[in-house]
């Protein structure tokens, strides 16, 4: 078994992609202008997120990620 098949990302690239943008300080509005999407789709990856971690909000998605380790603060 690879290290890669051992350890399956709970998020998908683009939600990934759209949480380091987040915790970089950028705004719903700056992540879609740089992704080159609406800021509706971002606000979807972002509710699906929740969604699947099970909590009620973005703060507390953020701490829930990082938790699991798949975020990581720079």
């Amino acid at each position: 078994m690879t290290e890669e098949s051992k350890h399956r990302s709970l998020l998908t690239a683009r939600e990934r992609e759209i949480f380091n943008l987040l915790v970089s300080d950028n705004t719903t509005k700056d992540i879609a202008g740089r992704l080159g999407i609406s800021e509706k789709t971002v606000r979807n990856h972002i509710s699906n997120t929740i969604q699947k971690l099970g909590v009620s909000g973005r703060a507390q998605a953020i701490v829930e990620l990082l938790r699991l380790g798949e975020l990581q603060l720079y």
